[in-house]
């Protein structure tokens, strides 16, 4: 027998412990807060309920709240959380059914409880695991919460009237403390072993790793493709790829809290394939999605496809072989070193920020860009400066951007010479309406509560060499591009609200409500031009590739051993 002895490559969690608030004997008398986070339905929910309560309990009084920043679904800030907890009693909020809106609003009710509020969630059946899982992430595994048979959206205020009414019961007793913890439904089985080492035998050394993988895959570790074994050996050679030491904390990783330290991030680099002198491209890689600008818990857990890609920019490209031509997102041994880092960004994102399919990440169909996209800037085919000295790095430093994504159409045109032609195509991308992006500006900007920073949404362009010819030949700068693609991606006010919901926008844009008698009104589908995110990729031939972003790209220095 064969005995193959790795390390774990799960990260621990930073997450603390918060105290629920005492319950309340019954809701007589009582200010009730019913919080709304935005999500369509949630309103005619709360309305209902309303109704129900105050027939059950004619002393109440009612009081409607929302959350002070984000977009589509607005979050509390900690003085909105003081300003709404210190006119309730108690708080019902809704609607957790989607994978980042349900982690958002617990993380709302969490906050009321810090202060003293009893609270009661509702979340839709099949987040259930999620509601949990970022309950006690946040600090309360008690958190209660009840479950819907459905999702509010899409649905019929009636309908939502009916999955309301019998919720009714639970909630009182879930804020009387007639009965406590969450309701029902089951966790996606994800292990989470203490053991800092494991081992597994087979008759011999294959054998051993086969082994390895199934149980990584059972343990809810793995990404579906063989992985190479995190030996003490495989992982110390891995180490050897930069000055930092092993147990530096590169960043602390949503949802989960995990801490990615140097070693942990090198393990799951072994595991993807990844050669030491990769290593501080994922490094850098991490510490962009650690940085609160990007806002990782909702591109992490949301029911869309959102996946990073990864831009290098730099002398470290042909340093360590990555492809910037020909087939640069794969498949393929040219891209290799694109691949495995690409794989070894998710990989940590599972077993360091524990993004755990059907446990956090929610997506609803899922995406093969997740396994992995990394490339490199064409530089060299670029009539520009390179992306990187545009975001005020310099043109000898090395870097990475991480920009997530929620997928991506591609920019033929065989038959355009002229930069104006181009840019016509290229619009028609950009003005996709079934893109959660397109628009976005109009219903408010990405926020994260606890530390206040907002992103606009971003779409990334590649252009191949063959149009950035056509553009450079004609005099046109980056910024050029940037301009032009604002001014002809446009489309109507009524078009764009149409998957827009109507009171986020007016809770966001106020000033812009004379567009309800103007709908004709031609509106950009992104904020502004340098929303437009342009770098040069790939071979010969007229095609190029847009990406509809989530949020804006971070763009971090490589720091090589």
């Amino acid at each position: 027998m064969t005995t193959l002895t790795v390390l774990n490559p799960v990260a621990s969690s930073a997450k603390g412990r918060v105290a629920p608030a005492a319950r309340v004997a019954d809701l007589a008398g009582k200010r009730v807060g019913l919080f709304w986070n935005m999500k369509a339905g949630g309103d005619h929910a709360l309305q209902r309920l309303a109704e129900v309560l105050g027939k059950k309990y004619p002393t109440a009084e009612f009081s409607f709240h929302q959350g002070d920043t984000g977009s589509m679904v607005r979050r509390v800030t900690r003085a909105g959380a003081d300003r709404i907890a210190a006119a309730s009693d108690v708080i019902i909020g809704t609607t957790g059914d989607c994978g980042s809106c349900t982690s958002w609003l617990i993380h709302d009710m969490v906050e009321f409880e810090k202060r003293g509020v009893p609270t009661v969630a509702i979340t839709a059946r099949g987040f259930e695991h999620d509601a949990r899982f970022s309950a006690d992430t946040f600090g309360l595994p008690s958190l209660p919460f009840v479950v819907a048979d459905s999702t509010f959206t899409s649905h019929s205020p009636e309908r939502i009237r009916e999955m309301t009414d019998v919720l009714v019961d639970d909630m009182i007793a879930k804020l009387t403390g007639q009965a406590a913890g969450a309701s029902g439904g089951t966790s996606a089985k994800v292990a989470m072993l203490a053991d800092r080492e494991l081992a597994f035998t087979g008759t011999d050394g294959v054998l051993a790793l086969e082994e390895m993988n199934e149980r990584f895959l059972e343990y809810g570790w793995g990404d579906g493709f063989p992985m190479y074994p995190p030996t003490r050996n495989r992982v110390d050679e891995m180490l050897a790829g930069t000055r930092r030491a092993p147990d530096d904390v590169v960043g602390i990783l949503e949802p989960g809290f995990g801490i990615a330290t140097v070693e942990m991030i090198a393990a799951n680099a072994v595991m993807a394939g990844c050669k030491p002198s990769y290593l501080p491209v994922l490094i850098a890689a991490i510490e962009c999605i650690a940085d609160p600008k990007i806002n990782l818990r909702g591109k992490a857990m949301s029911t869309g496809t959102q996946a990073p890609m990864i831009i290098v920019n730099g002398p470290i490209r042909e340093r360590i072989g990555l492809n910037s031509g020909c087939c640069a997102l794969g498949p393929g041994g040219p891209s290799r070193v694109n691949t495995a880092i690409g794989r070894a960004l998710r990989l940590c994102m599972m077993n360091i920020g524990h993004t755990y399919p059907q446990l956090t990440d929610m997506d609803t169909i899922g995406s093969p860009t997740k396994y992995s996209m990394c490339v490199a800037e064409n530089q060299e085919r670029s009539p520009w400066e390179p992306y990187h000295v545009g975001k005020g790095f310099g043109p000898d430093e090395s870097t990475v951007t991480v920009h997530f994504n929620y997928g991506y159409s591609e920019l033929h045109d065989f038959e355009s010479h002229r930069p104006e032609d181009l840019i016509q195509v290229f619009a028609h991308a950009a003005r996709n309406l079934a893109s959660v992006t397109t628009g976005f500006w109009l219903v408010g900007r990405r926020s994260d509560p606890r530390n206040g920073t907002e992103e606009k949404e971003h779409d990334f362009m590649f252009i191949c060499p063959e149009h950035a010819e056509i553009f450079g030949n004609a005099g046109w700068s980056r910024g050029d591009v940037q301009r032009a693609m604002f001014r002809e991606a446009r489309l109507p006010f009524k078009t764009l609200r149409r998957t827009k919901e109507a009171e986020s926008f007016n809770a966001a844009h106020p000033e812009l409500s004379w567009l309800w008698d103007s709908q004709d009104t031609l509106l950009p589908v992104l904020e502004d031009p340098d929303c437009f995110e342009v770098a040069v990729l790939g071979a010969t031939a007229g095609r190029g590739q847009f990406y509809w972003g989530c949020g804006g790209p971070v763009t971090k220095r490589i720091e090589e051993a």
